[in-house]
């Protein structure tokens, strides 16, 4: 449950955010009666649905992302300390990476990366 909360912590911000703007406008003298509980399960429901699909997906990725390189393969994690050049960095388990609690790190690389910005690396063929 933790990880659900370190991932959808900002959506979850926006969804209440949403059911907040939801219930405001659907109170309004000028709406009919009735209407505010419709507006809450429409919407609610939705943010329910996009929410999870959401967390599924990234899930999904990060178990991905940690049996690749369990496996021995390169993955790919952005890196947000340099904007301008080298945006992503290479991660190998040949190259004294570890993997501990979703985070990777190395002793050669000041910082870690969390596992679910990172994505495998599927190298591009060309053929003609």
């Amino acid at each position: 449950m933790e990880l659900f909360f370190k991932l959808e912590a900002g959506y979850l911000g926006i969804a209440a955010f949403a059911l907040l703007t939801t219930l405001f406008v659907t109170t309004r003298p000028f709406m009919a009666k009735g209407t505010y509980k419709k507006g809450f399960i429409f919407v609610g429901s939705a943010l329910v649905a996009f929410i999870g699909m959401h967390y599924f997906v990234k899930s999904a990725r990060i178990v991905d992302v940690e049996s690749t390189f369990e496996n021995g393969g390169k993955v790919i994690c952005e890196s947000r300390a340099t904007r301008k050049v080298a945006q992503s960095v290479a991660i190998e388990k040949s190259n004294d990476w570890s993997l501990k609690n979703h985070m990777f790190s190395s002793p050669n690389y000041t910082r870690e990366f969390f596992t679910a910005r990172c994505i495998v690396y599927v190298p591009i063929t060309l053929s003609k």
